[in-house]
């Protein structure tokens, strides 16, 4: 099943403008966005390292 975080348009503006505003807002609401959780939770450990490794998250 395809999660909407894997076509997320904030995601999206994030990963082009991670200093923006929107990317901010967007990178502070994975912390608690239980869509992301689920999200996150569904991927293969290799893809987590990477999920971490990419947006700074340590969460899970």
């Amino acid at each position: 099943m395809a999660h909407a975080c894997e076509n997320c348009k904030f995601r999206a503006h994030y990963d082009q403008k991670p200093d923006s505003l929107l990317g901010k807002f967007w990178r502070w609401h994975i912390n608690f966005c239980p869509g992301w959780k689920r999200y996150f939770n569904s991927r293969t450990d290799e893809q987590k390292e990477e999920l971490r490794k990419k947006y700074n998250f340590t969460k899970y």
